[in-house]
């Protein structure tokens, strides 16, 4: 009989938490309600128990600075990835004062004269990154649904066309909300591909697997915890 009613508080405690939880979260729960409706309607499958991410009072938005800086060593990482040599990439380090914008597995692979194939592929996937903080920055005006790749070509090109101050002076750092509706929806596509993929079935819409990790990664950064290094972001479905 005690232990039954033991029981029975620590349920009655894990509604009130999870009811607590639910009503002080209205924004995050309102924006999850958002993404679901856009997935459904793309015929994309959805988990309803999938939690909800941060709001704008938790979530901490980056600098305008402090993206610029890792989009150009994303895509410098990224050319390097694609075929530019020691000489290039080193052109490129010195050309936007780069020197401090890697992390220390980039500066791995920059170092490196010969990387391995698996480290170039890995890298070459940045450009996707790059692309969605382009996009955060207001070079870009529309993030695409991860269904393909993005525009190298243009995307080199805005970078290649100004100095790192002109880069830096030319964004407009997006609304936090804004990014959040991106982060929020990306996070159920890329669930949407690792199910597909641990049980054996064919993406659906289309999706990309490496295109929605790669958006994910980047998105999740420009919302995460600012003491949270490049290299640690997590992107956990």
């Amino acid at each position: 009989m005690l232990r039954t009613r033991i029981l029975y508080a620590y349920v009655v405690v894990a509604l009130c938490l999870l009811t607590a939880c639910s009503r002080s979260q209205p924004e995050a729960l309102a924006r999850k309600a958002r993404s679901i409706a856009l997935l459904k309607k793309d015929g994309v499958p959805v988990m309803e128990n999938l939690p909800v991410i941060e709001d704008s009072k938790t979530a901490v938005r980056r600098s305008r600075k402090e993206v610029a800086q890792r989009a150009i060593a994303l895509c410098i990482v990224a050319e390097k990835a694609d075929g530019a040599g020691p000489e290039e990439t080193n052109d490129l380090i010195k050309k936007y004062h780069a020197d401090t914008f890697f992390t220390p597995k980039e500066m791995v692979f920059i170092k490196d004269p010969h990387p391995p194939k698996k480290m170039l592929n890995r890298f070459s996937w940045r450009y996707e990154s790059y692309w969605v903080l382009l996009w955060s920055l207001g070079y870009i005006e529309s993030l695409h649904k991860p269904d393909h790749q993005c525009d190298v070509l243009a995307a080199v090109a805005i970078l290649k066309n100004r100095t790192t101050e002109q880069f830096i002076d030319g964004a407009t750092l997006r609304d936090l909300n804004e990014l959040l509706d991106h982060a929020d929806l990306i996070y159920r596509y890329h669930w949407a591909t690792v199910d597909s993929r641990v049980n054996g079935r064919k993406n659906p819409s289309n999706l990309n697997d490496d295109v929605a990790y790669e958006h994910h990664y980047a998105l999740h950064w420009l919302i995460g915890d600012e003491d949270e290094d490049w290299d640690d972001v997590s992107t956990d479905t």
